[in-house]
């Protein structure tokens, strides 16, 4: 269980030192993986950014992506970066999925996804697509990410611009 979403990215930094040095730059997904990307910036001192990802909803569960695309157009410059991807956590992984994509596509050396809870099948299958992930919480029981966090406010677009600046 983490306290909330900075909580979660101070225990994935700890896992993450070994790449201190060796990452050029932190991509959150927004909204709730900024807060998660801001933590590890801090305490790896790598620059961190936003990535808009839109989750495409279930007809009877919009909160359940059955799919996710990066709407183009975005100013994200991660050509021969190695990165770190990160989120607050990944149901279906479908966002996560349609980032790697993204990031792959605009020619990024190396991609790092880094996330504080996932389900076990959901971890296997990202690790198929991108370089290293590492996954804090692999939990069989898992509903929604929310069910892992004491405190999962919503994060506003206002959060994400502060965390940025």
């Amino acid at each position: 269980m983490f306290t909330n979403r900075t909580d979660a990215g101070l225990r994935l930094a700890k896992e993450l030192l070994s790449y201190r040095g060796a990452v050029d730059l932190v991509i959150g997904l927004a909204r709730g993986g900024v807060v998660v990307s801001a933590a590890l910036s801090k305490v790896l001192h790598i620059p961190h950014d936003v990535l808009v990802v839109k989750k495409i909803g279930s007809p009877g569960n919009p909160e359940f992506a059955i799919g996710a695309r990066v709407p183009e157009g975005q100013l994200l410059d991660v050509r021969n970066k190695t990165v770190i991807l990160t989120d607050d956590g990944a149901a279906t992984g479908a966002t996560m999925e349609a980032a790697i994509r993204w990031v792959c596509k605009h020619n990024a050396k190396k991609i790092i996804v880094a996330l504080p809870v996932a389900p076990p099948e959901i971890a296997a299958k990202l690790q198929t697509l991108a370089g290293d992930v590492i996954v804090l919480e692999t939990p069989s029981d898992f509903g929604a990410v929310g069910q892992f966090y004491r405190d999962f406010t919503q994060v506003t677009d206002e959060d994400v611009v502060q965390l940025l600046s």
